[in-house]
């Protein structure tokens, strides 16, 4: 009997640990990630972007840039740039505007880097990224919005004010960038394609691996046009969650399909002290409406603006949401 109850004992004991083993696997993230994802092709990326530059720009240079050897560049920069100073004679005009002096860049790119509280990884964040755009022959701008009020965090409204900003100096392309992302790989051009892509598929606290297909967020680049065709984003998200799925939703409701580049150009550093968010698995905000996206976002923006200041390597506006 003893034997019997023992052996019934142990049965139920590997039963619930049969259970409770097959329930991580299946609520695992990575049972929702996507190791592979429908992407542009290396040999297509060009035909595939968006070339124009900004309009008050203009470059001496006689022959245009050659994109070709950047997009099939196979090395990857270290992390450790960020905690070393730019090189000398690196031609950054104040307000972190560059271009290459010996090709006329096909693409002109507005950066902009929502803030609040991290000098020392923004300042990282300068030097890596003003590194990295050297070897891209592009023309671009970095612009960082700091929330300076004791508000909640409004990461989307602060991006909106920076596209405000970046649109009225004639930036024909956006890139929305978090300041703990940085991108490895030089072939994953800051340029935009025609459709809005997703830069960051490819983050490593997500063991390079996209967690849900319909994820906008991190580092994206949109077409100023389009950006204004989906009112921009909302500026009701006070807090981490939510903006980003609102952002895809957006797309949607007009119709534009984002894009990305293969998982491997796509690679990308997330700082390791960043908490990782708790992402939704691609479910929308709830109270997401074309009637509200007509309502919320870049028609319905007001801040008060502290101050502007040309930095040498970017462009600081301060703002009380």
């Amino acid at each position: 009997m003893a034997f019997k109850m023992r052996h019934a004992y142990k049965k139920k004991i590997l039963y619930c640990g049969v259970v409770v083993i097959t329930l991580m696997i299946l609520l695992h993230p990575d049972m929702n990630a996507r190791r592979s994802y429908e992407y542009i092709e290396k040999d297509n990326i060009v035909k595939n972007l968006h070339e124009e530059t900004a309009a008050n720009f203009t470059s001496t240079a006689i022959v245009d840039c050659d994109y070709y050897d950047i997009i099939h560049d196979e090395t990857s920069l270290s992390i450790s740039i960020v905690g070393g100073d730019l090189i000398e004679g690196h031609k950054i005009k104040e307000g972190g505007e560059y271009a290459p002096s010996d090709c006329k860049p096909k693409y002109s790119t507005a950066i902009i880097v929502p803030y609040r509280d991290r000098a020392e990884e923004l300042r990282g964040f300068l030097v890596y990224m003003h590194t990295y755009f050297h070897r891209q022959h592009i023309h671009y701008r970095i612009y960082v919005v700091e929330q300076v009020d004791s508000r909640p965090y409004n990461r989307a409204k602060l991006l909106n004010i920076g596209a405000v900003a970046a649109m009225k100096a004639g930036y024909p392309c956006l890139v929305l960038h978090d300041v703990d992302l940085l991108p490895l790989r030089p072939a994953n051009l800051y340029a935009c394609t025609e459709q809005p892509r997703h830069m960051s598929s490819s983050i490593n606290k997500f063991r390079f691996v996209l967690p849900y297909l319909n994820l906008f967020g991190g580092a994206i680049a949109i077409v100023s046009k389009q950006f204004k065709q989906i009112n921009g984003m909302s500026n009701e998200y006070f807090g981490w969650e939510g903006e980003d799925d609102d952002l895809y939703s957006r797309l949607e409701a007009n119709d534009l399909k984002l894009c990305r580049f293969e998982p491997e150009i796509s690679r990308y550093h997330l700082a390791s002290h960043t908490p990782v968010k708790k992402l939704d698995m691609g479910k929308k905000a709830g109270s997401f409406t074309k009637e509200k996206m007509a309502a919320d976002g870049l028609s319905s923006l007001q801040y008060t603006e502290v101050a502007t200041v040309l930095h040498p390597l970017f462009t600081h506006i301060m703002v009380d949401l």
